[in-house]
């Protein structure tokens, strides 16, 4: 698997300086974020993607997956879900010109307006929508798991993929989001090839909070064989905070942890 980083935790870090972050580390590997205010955002035209594409590849650094998401897709008002729909579609289409297999998608913020199943139902017919989409760009849409009160157990994730049903529609795993609550191991397991990307942290379930990599309570050796194991090979991107010492230290903890 080649590691990487994510441009999340790196600010409007420039094109060109996280290529040369990702040279300096040896990262092999990268998330992409096209957002407002930065270098890259969904407005640019298709040929100023094609070169970001092409810089990427001249540094033989891969793009694995962006994130362009704008809004919630659990919004309890319909007009916010169609915006955010809409912007899951336009990134969709720009990785589909970067030649970019998947999306990270946050499906935001459970309310309290409404029921549980409503919000369960929305979501599932907006990406059903959405996948016809996915399909036509060659890109899938990885769903999270983060901490915003939905899709809580990895049966849950398994259960609203499935009801989805379509092959373009899987999750972006966190292995650490799940911590203070579960087991990365469970939900590897349970998903199994629903798994298109996956974020690396780590969590010290003691101090209840993010750590940095190797320094929590992972169970990094079976965590990689059991992504092996389902036949995960996509590249695995850190999300950890961090100067540009310590993104060069943290590409070090995920060559430790590559090779468990």
């Amino acid at each position: 698997m080649k590691i990487g980083v994510t441009q999340i935790i790196l600010g409007n870090m420039s094109v060109d300086n996280t290529i040369g972050l990702c040279q300096t580390a040896g990262y092999q590997a990268v998330e992409l974020t096209f957002r407002d205010g930065k270098d890259i955002h969904v407005d640019l035209n298709n040929d100023k993607i094609r070169a970001v594409a092409d810089k990427f590849h001249e540094a033989d650094i891969e793009i694995t997956s962006i994130t362009a998401l704008k809004g919630s897709l659990l919004s309890s008002d319909s007009s916010e879900r169609v915006e955010a729909a809409k912007s899951v579609e336009r990134a969709l289409e720009v990785a589909g010109i970067l030649g970019t297999g998947a999306i990270l998608v946050h499906p935001g913020q459970l309310s309290v307006q409404g029921t549980y199943q409503q919000a369960w139902d929305n979501l599932v017919g907006t990406l059903k929508d959405l996948a016809p989409v996915a399909e036509r760009c060659k890109v899938a849409i990885g769903l999270e798991n983060v901490w915003n009160k939905f899709l809580l157990s990895p049966k849950e994730m398994r259960e609203i993929v499935d009801e989805v049903n379509n092959d373009w529609i899987g999750v972006y795993l966190d292995t650490a989001n799940m911590m203070a609550y579960g087991y990365p191991e469970h939900w590897i397991r349970e998903l199994g090839d629903r798994i298109k990307r996956v974020h690396l942290k780590d969590f010290s379930r003691g101090e209840h909070r993010f750590v940095n990599l190797l320094d929590g309570d992972t169970d990094w050796p079976t965590v990689m064989s059991e992504l092996r194991s389902v036949g995960y090979t996509n590249s695995i991107i850190h999300e950890v905070g961090g100067d540009r010492e310590a993104q060069i230290d943290l590409a070090e903890r995920m060559r430790k942890i590559v090779s468990m």
